[in-house]
């Protein structure tokens, strides 16, 4: 779009981009007016009449009016003055008198300020209708001016669409849209309605009340989430070295000024009185307080232990995806340089191993072909296995926008969730069948010409071999595989591939299966059979929606067994020599231990020591009684960690350290962005980060690691992995966010891949023709359902950080949803204690009726460790990454708790 030329306003020229209003002009010319009713991230609404201005020769309200070309626009004349003026005076005298109060923090009341109306103009009666019942949101309908920025906030930017405007006239006010109290309403506190209110009518509770992103603060830090991997930009609000709020960054380049509820509200634990504060080493069996010196001689003791007693490899480490990429890239250097193993691995293992396999084979990369800001783009959106609404609510919301805003939508997955309700088709494959579902899709793209020849011809191979098993997986085959209707299999295909601009968005519901890689490589088969991929201009590729914050950088830093910083193999001695070099030293040749086979070669007797960095292993992995029988039968785990978690009671050394709002580095984001991360806060008493106590157990075993600072750790990294050589602390500083690659300090990041060639040996698009295989396990007359887990909105993986807060109120404990047909035949009813069984073990959940599932399916979270949900997973594990089968377990129930 070109600019609007040849305004003026108040006699000065003026230059705005097309589609702008009047008041986007004005304020390019130097001028604030007030416009209460007006967010810019919002649709205009013209309402409250506080931004008159004469526009050639007519007034009219400068945020509903087109900026055109030539528009002469007054602001400063009298009578516009007095009419701005009497207009907030109006709004301002239905309020009592606590609204315009000196200590208030309002852009009403600065306005009024600003404009000379006193504090006595609010002279109505206060009513004391006050809605205190949510944790993090409170709302006083006294002071609520009926704006409806705050329903349009829920509704364009959150959709949730969870408030509304009810009364009439002067008594018309914000409510939840259930009618009930805030606390029962769909709320999901996103804190945008506290935002963007003008009049603090809607504020959260704390020392942080009233601070909102439009208001300017000298003490705001800017950092990145350490939540989930959408990356969302945060400022940090700071006083006396507590954080009193946090906020969304508005320039934030991935949530523009939004954010969900972990990363806005859930930092209670920073203060909690269970943080760990002291090292902690196992004395007569029991965990005690000990100083920093004892605890590292105890580590650096035991690992020399364990290399005398089976060498190098009987060390172990399992980073964390919860840690910066400088932390990252500290441990598997200390692992490679000071013990002299490739035993490192991270908890990309048990989610997105297959994607970095996957993406890898069809198209040479471990990460997503193309920038989030491109598949908003997509007329076109396939989400597989993903409910980003509640897991990933930021991308949710703008995916949601996208297809409100008339993209299409299709939804493959097992439950009727999040962008489920608003899909044009819905496919429901039974859990484990994928592969045949994206065959069956595949299928009808050939079948009916929806593919790029040329595309084919120049840019990929593997299509004969391709074609020839799609002939075995029509419609009416892929329906009686995935229980999925051939109609609805047929029309999601034809969406797909009569898209302009389809994109493809995936999540932990492809990668966790016994066949995971296969799914990765055969959905990527659609963008490739498209020629959706590579920038032709004709779609925006396949993006994986990453769980942890930084589990994308953790990989990429090298924090695993088989490959190097910036993905070389450790088996290929060219990438073996540039971090030799870098390093001075000799790296083993041999890929290390994964972390199943960590703790198998535990249980074995051949693994002796084994540090844990940032990972509850025994309340997250599978099979969760196997990994604690392995702890406890290792001579040494060492455990960081900023409580005792269950797998921190099985250590025998507990190191407490720093959480992601205080400490300094970087983390990449789900499309591949290096954001910087800043200390906000100390941590506790003689808690450290990560990267300082790496350090310092090289230290005690008498190396040195170099790379004293977490800026010298990343140009480190550049030198290693030359994918990363144009990246550093201060670039980001300048520039906020930088995709990989990024071979040059000069020059752009790649936030879209693969645009002359693939980096596959052969410089094309890898297609994938596997086989259909069924999964590790299936319901029989024994365990007659089918459990699948995953995540809810207000908790995070293990809930060491979402349960210590006003989280807790939001959701108390682990639910098992079911469908009613299921409780019916099993005579539970909703709110009913069960006991669910698998072959592997056993938990204790609440029984909740749900139509989000099909007949014959249960789901669970796993945010709640007492209640044992990953002691009923299996050990069955993609064959090629051993990422677990979390999505498909047999299980029974019983009633009561066992």
């Amino acid at each position: 779009m070109g600019p609007v030329t040849g305004l003026r306003v108040d006699g000065l020229p003026v230059e705005v981009r097309e589609g702008a209003s009047l008041l986007d002009a004005v304020r390019a010319a130097g001028t604030e007016l007030p416009a209460l009713c007006h967010d810019d991230r919002l649709r205009p609404a013209g309402s409250c009449r506080t931004c008159l201005v004469r526009a050639d020769g007519r007034i009219t309200a400068a945020c509903v009016t087109p900026a055109a070309p030539g528009t002469d626009v007054t602001t400063a004349q009298e009578d516009l003055r007095n009419l701005r003026r009497d207009a907030v005076e109006l709004i301002a005298s239905a309020l009592p008198p606590h609204a315009l109060a000196a200590d208030r923090r309002s852009e009403l009341a600065d306005t009024c300020r600003t404009l000379g109306i006193i504090p006595g103009t609010a002279a109505a009666e206060a009513s004391g209708d006050r809605d205190t019942s949510h944790p993090y949101i409170e709302l006083d309908r006294d002071l609520c001016i009926a704006c409806g920025r705050c329903v349009r906030m829920c509704d364009d930017v959150q959709g949730t669409f969870a408030l509304t405007l009810t009364g009439r006239g002067a008594d018309t006010a914000i409510a939840p849209g259930t009618g009930g109290s805030w606390a029962r309403s769909d709320c999901v506190a996103c804190g945008g309605c506290v935002d963007t209110c003008p009049t603090g009518a809607i504020t959260h509770p704390g020392p942080g009340r009233g601070i909102t992103t439009a208001q300017p603060d000298p003490e705001r830090v800017r950092t990145t989430c350490g939540y989930c991997g959408v990356g969302c930009s945060l400022d940090v609000v700071v006083a006396g070295d507590r954080v009193s709020a946090v906020l969304p960054a508005l320039d934030g380049p991935v949530n523009q000024g939004h954010a969900c509820v972990k990363g806005r509200f859930s930092h209670g634990y920073l203060t909690s009185g269970e943080r760990l504060t002291h090292p902690l080493v196992r004395k007569n069996g029991t965990l005690e307080p000990v100083g920093w010196e004892e605890a590292l001689a105890r580590v650096a003791d035991g690992m020399r232990e364990a290399v005398a007693a089976g060498g190098p490899d009987a060390v172990a480490a399992i980073s964390s995806a919860r840690a910066t990429n400088e932390e990252n890239y500290l441990v598997q250097k200390f692992l490679r340089t000071v013990v002299g193993t490739n035993n490192v691995d991270n908890c990309s293992r048990l989610c997105h191993a297959p994607s970095a396999a996957g993406l890898s084979a069809a198209f040479g990369r471990a990460g997503g072909t193309d920038s989030f800001d491109d598949v908003e783009r997509a007329d076109c959106l396939l989400v597989v296995g993903a409910n980003p609404v509640e897991a990933h609510p930021v991308v949710g919301a703008r995916l949601l926008q996208r297809a409100l805003g008339g993209a299409s939508l299709i939804v493959a997955d097992p439950r009727e969730v999040g962008l489920a309700h608003r899909a044009d088709v819905h496919l429901r494959p039974r859990p484990g069948t994928n592969v045949a579902l994206f065959h069956g899709l595949a299928h009808v793209l050939v079948a009916e010409g929806m593919t790029d020849p040329g595309f084919l011809r120049d840019r990929a191979a593997g299509l004969d071999e391709l074609v020839g098993l799609l002939a075995d997986h029509p419609p009416a085959r892929t329906a009686e595989l995935t229980g999925v209707p051939a109609e609805d299999i047929t029309a999601a295909a034809r969406l797909y591939g009569r898209a302009r601009r389809p994109a493809i968005v995936y999540g932990l519901g492809v990668t966790e299966h016994l066949h995971g890689t296969d799914g990765v490589r055969t959905l990527a088969n659609l963008a490739v059979l498209r020629g959706a991929v590579g920038n032709t201009g004709r779609g925006h590729g396949v993006t994986p929606l990453r769980g942890q914050n930084n589990v994308q950088g953790a990989s990429d830093m090298g924090a695993l067994p088989d490959l190097l910083p910036g993905y070389g193999p450790v088996t290929d001695p060219g990438a073996r020599a540039r971090a030799e070099a870098v390093w001075g030293c000799t790296l083993p040749a041999r890929a290390g231990l994964r972390i199943p086979e960590m703790f198998e070669a535990a249980r074995r007797g051949t693994l002796r020591a084994l540090w844990i960095i940032g990972e509850d292993v025994c309340a997250t992995d599978p099979n969760s009684r196997r990994v604690a029988a392995a702890l406890d039968a290792c001579p040494l785990v060492v455990v960081n960690e900023l409580f005792l978690s269950e797998t921190a009671r099985h250590a025998d050394v507990v190191l407490p350290v720093a959480s992601w709002l205080e400490k300094d580095g970087t983390f990449v984001n789900f499309d591949r962005r290096f954001q910087r991360v800043r200390t906000a806060v100390r941590p506790p008493a003689a808690a450290r980060t990560d990267f300082d106590v790496v350090h310092a157990v090289a230290a005690a075993m008498g190396a040195d690691l170099g790379c004293r600072t977490p800026a010298e750790a990343l140009a480190e990294c550049g030198r290693v992995a030359p994918v990363f050589a144009g990246l550093s602390h201060e670039r980001l500083d300048r520039e906020g966010a930088v995709p990989w690659p990024c071979p040059e300090p000069d020059r752009p990041g790649e936030a879209t891949l693969y645009t002359d060639a693939f980096d596959t040996p052969d410089g094309r698009a890898q297609l994938c023709a596997a086989p259909y295989l069924p999964p590790g396990e299936s319901p029989d007359a024994a365990y007659p359902l089918l459990l699948v887990t995953g995540r809810r909105w207000a908790h995070y993986n293990s809930g060491s950080m979402t349960r210590r807060g006003g989280n807790l109120l939001l959701d108390a404990r682990d639910h098992l949803d079911l469908h009613p047909q299921d409780a019916a035949r099993h005579g539970v009813r909703d709110g009913t204690e069960v006991t669910v069984e698998s072959r592997h073990g056993t938990a204790r959940l609440i029984a909740r009726l749900s139509g989000e599932l099909s007949p014959g399916q249960v789901f669970c979270a796993f945010h709640f460790p007492e209640s044992g949900v990953n002691s009923l997973t299996s050990d069955h594990a993609d064959t090629v990454t051993d990422c677990p089968e979390y999505k498909v377990t047999a299980v029974r129930l019983t009633r009561g708790a066992g």
